[in-house]
C-alpha cells in the first residue's frame, strides 16, 4: 500500500493520492493558516473508523440478505492533549440504517466491525475508548 502526498499551496493544503489514482485533499486548520480546503489528518483518522466498519456492517447484513435503502455514520472524536500532542480517547460511531434490516443484525454487525473486524478500530483501541449505537429506520 502506498499514498503520495503533494503540497498545493505555499501553507497546508495537499493531495494525497493512491496507487489506484484516487484522491483526497488535506488543509490544515485555521488556527495555524491553514484555508479550509481539505480534511485535516485528525479529521481524516475519524473518516478511517467510520468508513472501515460501514464496509465491515455492510459486508455483514448483506450476507444475511438485509435490504439497506441507505446507510450512514456519524463519528464524533474527542481528544485529550498531552504534551505537543492529542490522542482521541473517545470515540462514538452511530450507525444510521434505513430499509429492511433487523435491528438485532445490525447490532450484532456493528459489534462484531468494532470489536473484531475493523483494522483502524484495533489501531486506535490501545488510546481510545470506541462506543457505537445503531439506528433502525
Amino acid at each position: 500500500m502506498k499514498i503520495n502526498i503533494k503540497r498545493i499551496d505555499d501553507d497546508f493544503n495537499m493531495e494525497a493520492v493512491n496507487e489506484d489514482g484516487n484522491s483526497l485533499l488535506m488543509d490544515g486548520s485555521p488556527d495555524i493558516g491553514g484555508h479550509g480546503k481539505g480534511m485535516r489528518p485528525m479529521q481524516l483518522l475519524l473518516a478511517a473508523v467510520g468508513g472501515c466498519s460501514a464496509i465491515d456492517v455492510i459486508l455483514i447484513l448483506k450476507k444475511q440478505k438485509q435490504i439497506i435503502e441507505s446507510f450512514e455514520i456519524e463519528v464524533e472524536g474527542e481528544r485529550e492533549k498531552i504534551e505537543d500532542y492529542s490522542l482521541f480517547r473517545d470515540i462514538v460511531l452511530h450507525f444510521k440504517i434505513k430499509g429492511k434490516v433487523d435491528q438485532d443484525k445490525a447490532e450484532r454487525a456493528a459489534k462484531l466491525s468494532v470489536e473484531k473486524y475493523c483494522s483502524v478500530s484495533k489501531i486506535l483501541e490501545p488510546t481510545a475508548k470506541i462506543t457505537y449505537k445503531v439506528s433502525v429506520n
